[in-house]
């Protein structure tokens, strides 16, 4: 690690703050996202800059765009692409459908329908996309950047534990301060600013800086912290299932993003502590856990284990 990667992070970090201004945690837990080589999830109630944030990260990056506005009669070959047939020799040619980008922005991910939710994390999952026995890889790097909203909105389909699993992270932004809302307020107009926001970063570079995440310090004795959090998750009284080793790798490696992040090359208890929520409060399940996609009990539980379990040092 070098001085010319952590002012290129900062750089990143105030590029997004020039026109999201809110939950300065937000923006670091998306960066930490990307460098995770991970997707997120925003949930919160409309209007509270959602999808602002998920623009001006993508638009920070020189990659390629995509935004999907997702509906209930959106289809799966809407996103994933279709087969056709050239009229010019009858031969069948493929068009890429959006999830063909380096950054896609899926907002309101909760109000198209099971059978197109997925269709997207599918390809989240796997970084390709198989259409008519053909599998495609997807660009490097990928990243899917999901908003919705709360259940308790009309026009909203549950997305399962096993999708939820797919995100690296779920966060919620809550509401500005209002010296923040007085800012944005008092701001030119919005549209203009995401317009004019420039491209800080290549995607060789965002790569790189993934490959340096691998190469982040992660003590023994952490790894045991981790275990001993997931472990105890398993044997929770008021949760039904505790956190995977899927959720583990993932708590593992956003510790080491966030110390990437924050100037380290090695990871420190407090890199793990501070993720935890949002890195596993949705990957466990609650014994009161009722279908309506609140995830507050969990992150209770979650407090309740991250009290109980001492972390080393």
């Amino acid at each position: 690690m070098n001085d010319a990667t952590i002012q290129k992070l900062q750089d990143l970090r105030q590029n997004i703050a020039s026109v999201y201004m809110g939950n300065t945690l937000a923006i670091d837990r998306i960066i930490v996202t990307l460098l995770s080589r991970g997707h997120i999830l925003i949930e919160d109630v409309p209007g509270v800059g959602k999808t602002v944030l998920a623009s001006a990260v993508a638009k920070s990056i020189k990659g390629t765009f995509a935004r999907i506005q997702c509906t209930p009669d959106l289809l799966p070959s809407d996103i994933t692409g279709v087969s056709m047939i050239d009229r010019t020799n009858t031969d069948f040619i493929f068009r890429e459908g959006p999830v063909f980008n380096n950054i896609i922005v899926a907002d309101e991910i909760n109000r198209t329908t099971p059978r197109t939710q997925s269709a997207l994390l599918e390809a989240m999952s796997e970084c390709s996309v198989t259409v008519d026995g053909v599998t495609r890889p997807l660009p490097s790097p990928f990243m899917v950047i999901a908003t919705q909203n709360p259940y308790e909105f009309e026009g909203t389909y549950f997305l399962p534990e096993n999708q939820l699993d797919r995100f690296l992270m779920r966060i919620h932004l809550g509401y500005p301060s209002p010296d923040d809302e007085t800012r944005v307020i008092k701001q030119q107009p919005l549209r203009n600013s995401l317009q004019t926001l420039q491209p800080l970063m290549s995607t060789d570079e965002v790569e790189a800086l993934q490959k340096s995440v691998d190469e982040i310090k992660l003590a023994d004795e952490l790894v045991e912290y981790i275990i001993a959090l997931a472990t105890a998750t398993r044997h929770a009284e008021d949760l039904r299932v505790g956190i995977s080793t899927r959720g583990g790798l993932a708590l593992a490696q956003v510790a080491k993003a966030t110390a990437l992040l924050n100037g380290r090359d090695y990871c420190i208890p407090e890199d793990i502590v501070s993720n935890v929520l949002p890195v596993c409060a949705h990957r466990v399940v609650s014994r009161t856990y009722m279908h309506d996609g609140d995830t507050n009990a969990t992150r209770r539980i979650m407090q309740q284990v991250l009290e109980t379990v001492p972390s080393p040092g």
